[in-house]
């Protein structure tokens, strides 16, 4: 048995009562909203024979990072290759083997290799923007979305879904201008689109735009936020620009709420309230016991050794939290997966091990290791995978350390460089008067 979707791909397995529930699986997906796996669910029970739909199941379980997801996608992708499948989806079923194995970017070749193929295949190319993303690669963030554009039009109903990922891969290739542009017609298209409104708020946040940046955010809540599963990097998104305005009440209360109130064991939204109180510290806030919670959640997972900027994440929560045992048994995982012969072993070697013992150094109070560490780091720091949003808090504790170890020269020039690329920052302005104290003093 077998259905074409809505845009003519063959779908094995697919009946008329299982399709539309999959269909709805991949809206959800593709808007970050609603319950994607109760979807996919629902269109398995209707067409047990369904591959696709087995397979979205895999992926919804593969690019959340989560550890306890693989088993559940293992048996998932056990379920497709044992179906009758056509060529393309044998594609994806060759790609769900290689995340399950570790080996990322060898599936995101073969993604590629599909949406050169199809380029109507929109699981192909969300799928394989994600892994753009966690392995840090920002030139195909754009590139793998820019070649299939001109195979779609606005009148298509998921035309927003490349629109939005074609603006992330723009604002992370510093072309803000089309990236914005981009972001707005997508969410123009589909309010509900949360990566469309998380790619025009990284295009503010690059441009010190905080105001601006706020407005958009504040705007919409209900559209971009409601029964969304991407909510917290968003309200994470808003907290930034408030903190870069030093309104440290407002970013509190966003922590307190919607970042962290709700008590999330995802480690996607952990690593965002986990950057976010490491930035209040670096700034001299006094955060209480907040730590603590976020220490909590972030220690059943820390072990896994499955992704390096996650390990890094809950560094920082070990160590805000004063929790030296658990620091000591993420390096210990961290040098487990170093052995792996999965692309996490490069991750790690190459920027997470590192970072990591920094981060630790730093709660030690040893400021000259953190510098020696993260130097020779930051200029490859994308290949962990994250943002230039994310990965800016190594930045800023390269130069609290700087100011923190007595390093008056490097403090200054590290704020000087940082002040050269965002002059209209109003925390480049303040470290820039931090370090002119400094040398005065």
């Amino acid at each position: 048995m077998s259905s074409n979707d809505p845009l003519g791909l063959a779908l094995s397995g697919a009946d008329p009562i299982g399709l539309p529930h999959y269909e709805s699986a991949l809206r959800q997906f593709q808007c970050y909203v609603g319950d994607p796996l109760a979807s996919a669910d629902a269109a398995l029970a209707a067409s047990p024979d369904f591959v696709m739909a087995h397979l979205l199941r895999a992926y919804l379980h593969l690019l959340g990072t989560e550890p306890d997801g693989l088993a559940v996608a293992r048996a998932c992708h056990a379920s497709a290759a044992a179906l009758p499948s056509n060529p393309h989806e044998r594609g994806h079923i060759a790609a769900v083997g290689q995340l399950l194995e570790g080996h990322w970017l060898r599936a995101g070749q073969t993604l590629e290799d599909l949406s050169i193929e199809q380029p109507l295949d929109t699981l192909a190319l969300q799928a394989g923007h994600l892994v753009d993303f966690y392995t840090g690669n920002s030139r195909m963030l754009r590139d793998r979305i820019a070649r299939a554009l001109p195979a779609w039009d606005d009148g298509m109903p998921a035309y927003h879904v490349l629109l939005g990922m074609h603006a992330f891969g723009l604002e992370e290739t510093a072309d803000y201008a089309r990236a914005e542009a981009a972001g707005r017609r997508a969410v123009e298209l589909e309010p509900r689109d949360g990566w469309a409104q998380h790619a025009v708020a990284h295009v503010m946040e690059m441009q010190c735009r905080q105001r601006e940046g706020i407005a958009w955010m504040r705007a919409t809540p209900q559209a971009w936020a409601a029964d969304s599963f991407f909510q917290v990097h968003n309200w994470w998104h808003l907290a930034l620009y408030h903190l870069e305005l030093d309104e440290i009440d407002e970013v509190l209360a966003l922590f307190d709420g919607p970042i962290n109130g709700g008590g999330s064991v995802l480690a996607l939204d952990l690593v965002d309230a986990a950057a976010l109180l490491w930035r209040l510290h670096l700034q001299g806030v006094e955060v209480g016991q907040r730590w603590q919670g976020v220490a909590e959640r972030w220690q059943p997972l820390s072990l896994a050794g499955n992704y390096a900027f996650n390990d890094v994440h809950a560094m920082l929560a070990f160590v805000g939290a004063g929790r030296p045992e658990a620091a000591h048994a993420l390096l210990e995982a961290q040098q487990q997966a170093l052995r792996s012969g999965a692309d996490n072993a490069r991750f790690s070697a190459e920027v997470g091990q590192p970072v990591s013992q920094a981060i630790q150094a730093f709660g030690e109070g040893n400021y000259a290791r953190v510098l020696r560490l993260l130097r020779p780091v930051r200029n490859i720091a994308q290949r962990f995978g994250g943002s230039h949003a994310q990965r800016d808090l190594l930045d800023l504790t390269m130069i609290e350390a700087a100011f923190r170890s007595g390093q008056k020269a490097l403090a200054t020039a590290l704020c000087n460089e940082r002040l050269a690329l965002r002059p209209q920052s109003p925390l480049s302005q303040r470290l820039a008067k931090r370090a002119e104290r400094q040398e005065a003093a």
